[in-house]
């Protein structure tokens, strides 16, 4: 079984390849059956999740991702989020790699808010806010460069050191960064605001969003979850990675509980938008929003790649022999 540490399977994974094999395996799909999700006590009275999500493709691939979020390592100067992937053989069960499940986490997430930002967010698109300061919220900027004009990067996070640090990073990338500490008047000035947090209560209101705006919410992954007010989604067309957002994201179950948004209202998922099937962006000043909670067919289409370019890598080298 080969093993792939954090440095190869980031190296494996650039995004002008990962973001296309996203949107293949969306297209043509694969077996994803419902991630088992757990709550266990953490340190100080926390609550923590742990998650199990297996995806495959019968005859050829099987993989298993276990992830354990732990809200409260924040504080501790810690990453929210640490997980392991192991990919098999699926035609014999013959484990074939183990992987950073971490990476292929970060990685995958924002490949796909690139994804679903190539159909929603305007072309024209030069702003960007983060709002999070995290190891996905750093990936953002990459990804979002990979399908859009990006030129302009602001952060907010909660702790304005952190987002000072990160905009540092970015300006270190040859990036044009920098941290803010007004939420409402960088979310007002930005063509695409993407939300990366472990936020249990709304961080961002409708009313600071300009129209032509798209909105990514990446966190509250739970019921219990929230980054994003009512007003966020009334008015605007609201796409989804796949229909499981509908009943994991206090996001959405918040404002449908209390009729401020219905379910029908649902414009499409990333499936139908990598088919086609579903249109995208319709005109240069309606507002988007797009919801996701993850899936493991991104996690697989990841250690898909991963596998692919080792293999590729392998013939290179018997080539050069």
């Amino acid at each position: 079984m080969q093993h792939f540490d954090a440095d190869a399977t980031r190296d494996a994974l650039p995004f002008d390849r990962l973001i296309p094999a996203l949107r293949e395996l969306f297209a043509s799909g694969c077996e994803v059956p419902p991630r088992h999700v757990h709550t266990l006590p953490g340190a100080d009275g926390d609550s923590a999740t742990l998650l199990i999500m297996p995806a495959w493709l019968p005859g050829r691939f099987l993989g298993i991702k276990t992830v354990s979020v732990f809200p409260g390592n924040a504080a501790r100067g810690l990453p929210g989020l640490h997980a392991t992937y192991t990919l098999y053989d699926a035609a014999t069960g013959r484990p074939l790699a183990q992987m950073d499940g971490d990476q292929i986490t970060a990685r995958r997430t924002v490949a796909a808010s690139a994804l679903a930002a190539s159909s929603l967010a305007r072309r024209d698109a030069t702003r960007l806010l983060v709002v999070g300061a995290g190891r996905v919220a750093a990936l953002l900027p990459a990804a979002y460069r990979a399908v859009r004009p990006i030129q302009r990067v602001e952060v907010w996070a909660r702790r304005p050191a952190q987002a000072e640090a990160l905009a540092a990073r970015w300006r270190d990338d040859g990036l044009d960064a920098a941290a803010t500490t007004d939420l409402a008047g960088a979310v007002a000035a930005a063509d695409v605001v993407s939300c990366a947090t472990l936020a249990t209560a709304p961080l961002l209101q409708g009313a600071w969003l300009r129209p032509g705006s798209h909105l990514d919410l990446i966190g509250s992954f739970t019921p219990q979850m929230r980054e994003a007010d009512d007003a966020c989604f009334s008015g605007a067309r609201v796409y989804v990675d796949t229909d499981e957002a509908l009943r994991k994201s206090g996001d959405l179950l918040s404002p449908v509980a209390r009729g401020a948004w219905d379910a029908g209202m649902l414009c499409g998922t990333l499936a139908g938008l990598s088919r086609g099937d579903v249109a995208g962006r319709q005109t240069e000043g309606e507002r988007t929003v797009f919801k996701s909670v993850g899936t493991a067919l991104e996690d697989l289409a990841a250690a898909m790649l991963v596998w692919e370019m080792r293999q590729r890598g392998a013939e290179e080298a018997l080539k050069r022999r």
